[in-house]
C-alpha cells in the first residue's frame, strides 16, 4: 500500500511545473528609493544589428531566446550569451551589444529595475 501511495504522490509530483535557475548573481548598484520600477522588455536583432554605445544607471539582465548576444564592455572581455544563457550587465560601463551572426536572427528578453521613469540607457558618444 505504501508502495502504491509513493507512486501516485510522484505521479501528481510529475505533473507540476518547476522552475529552471538560468543564473544566480549578486548585484551591486540596484536602486534603493522607497519604490522601484520594472521593465521587461523584448527585442530581435537581425543579422549584424547592433545598439548604440551606451550605459545603464542600474544592472540590466539580458535572457537570450535565440541565435547568440555578443556585448563588447570597455575595459572588459567581450561577453558572448548564447540562447538559453543569461548576462547581468553591469552600470555605468560603456558597452555595444551585437548579433554577429551573418544569417540568424537574435532575440532577448531585458529585465530591468530602477527608480521610477529612469532611463532604460544612455547614450554615450
Amino acid at each position: 500500500m505504501g508502495l502504491l501511495l509513493g507512486a501516485s504522490a510522484q505521479a501528481q509530483e510529475a505533473g507540476l511545473a518547476k522552475p529552471n535557475l538560468v543564473l544566480r548573481q549578486l548585484v551591486e548598484a540596484m536602486p534603493r528609493d522607497a519604490s522601484q520600477e520594472v521593465r521587461i522588455l523584448t527585442a530581435t536583432f537581425k543579422p549584424g544589428d547592433r545598439t548604440v554605445r551606451h550605459s545603464h544607471r542600474f544592472p540590466v539582465t539580458v535572457y537570450v531566446l535565440e541565435g547568440a548576444f555578443t556585448l563588447e564592455l570597455k575595459g572588459q572581455p567581450t561577453v558572448v550569451v548564447k540562447a538559453g544563457e543569461a548576462y547581468v550587465e553591469p552600470p555605468h560601463v560603456e558597452m555595444v551589444g551585437y548579433n554577429r551572426s551573418a544569417a540568424e536572427p537574435t532575440k532577448v528578453v531585458i529585465f530591468y529595475v530602477s527608480g521610477r521613469d529612469t532611463p532604460f540607457l544612455d547614450p554615450l558618444h
